[in-house]
C-alpha cells in the first residue's frame, strides 16, 4: 500500500467529550494503540490487531479514514462489509492509490461475487508506481493477469506488487492453483525489502498456509 503515515498526534480534534482527558494524553493513547495494532498484525496476531484498530477508531475517529492497515486486517478476519467501508473511506484521503480499489474489490468479491466487485470498483487517480495502472485494469476486467506480470519489468518492487495482486485477483476469481503460485512468489524472501508491510501480508495469507 502506498504509504500514508498515520499519526493521530497530528489530528486537531480527538473524541470531543466534556470529560475527556487532556489532548496530548488522549492522542498518545491512540498512537500507542495504533502502534500495537500494527505490531500485532505483523506478528500474525490478526484478531488482536483488528481489536486494536477498532479501538483506535474509537479513540481517534478523525484518523479512521487513514487506516488502510485496518482494512486489510478486517479482510483477513472475514469482516468484509467493514473492510469495504474502510477502503471507501480511505479513498477520501488517498485517492491515487490503486491498492485501495484492489482491496475494495477483494472485500466485495468475498461478500458477494467477483462480478459485483467489478461493478463496484472504486475510481482512482494517477498512481505512478509500476505496474499499478495495469493492476487496476486487471481488476476492472480490461487486462489479463499475464499482461500485468509482463508490464512489471525487472524491478523487485514492481515484480512483487504484480505477483501479489495477480495472486489475490486469481483467488478472488476462483483460480486457486494460479493464486497459490503467485502468492507464494510474492511471499518469497527475495521480495522482503521491496514489499515491506505488504510482503508481510503475503506471508500471512491463509491460502499459502492451506497449500503447504
Amino acid at each position: 500500500m502506498k504509504r500514508i503515515v498515520v499519526s493521530v498526534l497530528a489530528l486537531a480534534s480527538i473524541v470531543p467529550l466534556a470529560a475527556a482527558p487532556p489532548l496530548q494524553q488522549r492522542t498518545e493513547s491512540a498512537q500507542t494503540t495504533l502502534d500495537r495494532a500494527i505490531d500485532d498484525f505483523l506478528s500474525g496476531r490478526v484478531a488482536e490487531s483488528v481489536a486494536g484498530f477498532d479501538r483506535v477508531v474509537t479513540l481517534a475517529p478523525n484518523a479512521a479514514a487513514q487506516l488502510w492497515q485496518r482494512g486489510i486486517a478486517l479482510y483477513y478476519v472475514g469482516r468484509y462489509d467493514d473492510c469495504r467501508r474502510q477502503f471507501e473511506s480511505h479513498r477520501t484521503v488517498n485517492p491515487n492509490d490503486v491498492e485501495n480499489p484492489a482491496w475494495h474489490f477483494l472485500c466485495v468479491a468475498r461478500a458477494q461475487s467477483a462480478a459485483r466487485a467489478r461493478e463496484a470498483l472504486l475510481p482512482v487517480g494517477a498512481d505512478q508506481r509500476s505496474p499499478m495502472r495495469e493492476i487496476y485494469q486487471m481488476f476492472r476486467g480490461d487486462l489479463a493477469p499475464t499482461a500485468v506480470l509482463a508490464a512489471a519489468g525487472p524491478g523487485d518492487s514492481a515484480q512483487f506488487y504484480a505477483e501479489l495482486y495477480v495472486g489475490l485477483y486469481y483467488e478472488a476469481t476462483g483460480n486457486r492453483a494460479e493464486a497459490v503460485a503467485h502468492l507464494r512468489t510474492a511471499a518469497s524472501e527475495r521480495f522482503a525489502a521491496a514489499g515491506g508491510y505488504m510482503h508481510r501480508v503475503a506471508t500471512l495469507h491463509p491460502l499459502l498456509a492451506g497449500s503447504r
